[in-house]
């Protein structure tokens, strides 16, 4: 009767071998499927991407609007007749301290 179950043990091993360890192992499934779910992310955010891109192409060939505004944007151009206004922020690292008197510095 041990001998039965020794040899039941051992098959039941032998099967179960290949489940836990072999080349399709669960393991190995679970690592598969993340790598999945990261490429179908990544398919979705370049997706989006090409979304944009092709509606900005579909202004630039529909109208000046488009070529205008990156004309401003990137090129800082302005028109005829058009004044523009420059506002450049101030660089906080430079600044006296507050506590700090300009008149001691003269």
């Amino acid at each position: 009767m041990k001998s039965l179950a020794l040899v039941l043990t051992t098959l039941i091993v032998l099967l179960q071998y290949p489940l836990w360890f072999g080349k399709g192992s669960w393991h190995k499934v679970w690592l598969v499927d993340q790598e999945v779910t990261i490429a179908r992310e990544e398919n979705r955010r370049l997706q989006n991407r090409n979304i944009m891109l092709a509606a900005e192409v579909n202004d630039l060939k529909q109208g000046f609007d488009a070529i205008e505004e990156h004309a401003r944007s990137d090129l800082g151009m302005i028109k005829q007749d058009e004044v523009l206004f420059q506002v450049i922020e101030r660089n906080t690292s430079n600044t006296l301290p507050p506590n700090l008197d300009t008149d001691t510095l003269h």
